[in-house]
């Protein structure tokens, strides 16, 4: 069995703190039966200012430290060889196990502008290309995620809900509106259409921003209730951080109305209970 699973791992290829060595040895020591590394996709010019997506050249030795693992670790650890594929970036031209798709900015008077690079950043962007309006830039956020699943081809949808890394207990703009919520939605059936898995991603709360998982849980219940499917993520830059918070997911999961978490293996996609990710 390769259950527990983590599909969302950043090394020193892109913006990880350790290398891919250090991350598959740390998520044996966390338990985890299979790992998938999804490098950040190269990025070039306006679209990564602070150089956090692998570089062009750096893919080869990426992909050739990830399947040299897969070797190495036979028997202990499954590894998959995955990116994180995002909407900015050009299509891939090696084969991958998975790509999860993902949207870290939006385009607005001719400049790239991150939606979770820092909270003043945030703020500064809101006022200087939004008029002050959070919900416009949502809008142009959520215009972009609904477009994910065409433009990079993904097999999981990223956190889904990236915007809101800096908006805990609403402290920028209320998730219940109905502006938010319309924007949200709208995104989201069109990913639906694709039959893309969501990720609840917990990688905001390893790094101190957020208490609870990607999506919220308003999302996460109309994603249920649109028959979508999750799998648990950890959005890990850590070599401790592989299965962080997965119980917690879990039960966010489960108190949203889903019964089961898809993991990857060697055969394809399988459903696993949430209730595994709660024994001790």
């Amino acid at each position: 069995m390769i259950f527990p699973q983590n599909l969302h791992t950043h090394t020193v290829y892109s913006d990880g703190k350790h290398t891919p060595e250090e991350m598959a040895e740390g998520a044996v020591r966390s338990g985890c039966a299979s790992l998938g590394f999804s490098e950040h996709s190269p990025l070039t010019g306006e679209a990564d200012p602070d150089g956090w997506s692998m570089k062009p050249a750096s893919v080869p030795g990426y992909r050739a430290a990830v399947l040299g693992l897969r070797t190495a670790y036979a028997g202990r650890l499954a590894v998959f060889l995955g990116l994180e594929q995002d909407i900015d970036s050009a299509p891939p031209t090696d084969p991958y196990d998975y790509l999860i798709g993902s949207v870290h900015g939006v385009w607005a008077d001719g400049m790239y502008l991150s939606v979770d690079a820092s909270p003043g950043l945030f703020d500064q962007t809101v006022r200087e290309h939004f008029g002050g309006d959070c919900y416009a830039f949502a809008k142009a956020y959520y215009r972009r995620e609904a477009e994910t699943a065409i433009k990079t081809g993904c097999h999981i949808v990223g956190h889904f809900d990236l915007i809101t890394k800096f908006n805990e207990g609403g402290c920028r703009f209320d998730e219940t509106d109905p502006r938010y919520r319309a924007a949200a939605l709208e995104a989201m059936d069109a990913l639906l259409e694709r039959d893309v898995i969501f990720e609840v991603n917990t990688g905001a709360m390893s790094r101190g921003c957020r208490t609870a998982p990607y999506p919220a849980p308003a999302l996460l219940r109309a994603i249920r209730e649109r028959g979508g499917r999750i799998c648990i993520t950890s959005d890990s830059h850590h070599a401790e951080t592989t299965v962080h918070a997965f119980p917690q997911a879990a039960e966010q999961a489960k108190a949203c109305g889903f019964r089961e978490s898809w993991i990857l293996t060697e055969s394809g996609w399988i459903p696993v209970p949430l209730d595994q990710y709660l024994v001790k």
